[in-house]
């Protein structure tokens, strides 16, 4: 099972970027996924979650508005549309995966989540 994170870069305040997270050797449909990020020193915390239909989200706070997951379980793809980016959201970014089926978006602990991704460097400069 392996899932890759792509996508992060180095953009101005204001700016976007889209994160992909596609998965090889785990079907993602019928799965709920996050989004988490860790800055330096920092514990790593939610940011997204869609659940396994790609219907109900969740969000932390701070990207409400902002940013946007979404999924295409015919591409095996999750993608986090990321606008209006602030240098607080500097980051490195993981994706993750739980290993049982169907449940809600709810999910937004780290040991909630059973695979994960290498993680995509997301720097936004003031």
């Amino acid at each position: 099972v392996q899932l890759q994170a792509s996508g992060g870069g180095l953009v101005q305040a204001g700016g976007s970027l889209r994160l992909s997270c596609t998965a090889s050797g785990l079907n993602f449909g019928g799965r709920p996924v996050g989004w988490f990020r860790q800055a330096p020193g920092q514990e790593r915390s939610i940011v997204a979650v869609i659940d396994w239909k790609g219907v109900n989200t969740y969000y932390t706070y701070s990207v409400k508005g902002r940013f946007t997951i979404s999924r295409d379980n015919a591409k095996n793809t999750v993608y986090l549309q990321m606008n209006s980016l602030k240098p607080e959201d500097t980051a490195v970014y993981f994706c993750a995966a739980r290993r049982t089926y169907y449940g809600g978006s709810y999910y937004t602990g780290v040991s909630e989540y059973d695979y994960w991704g290498q993680g995509t460097q997301v720097t936004v400069s003031s």
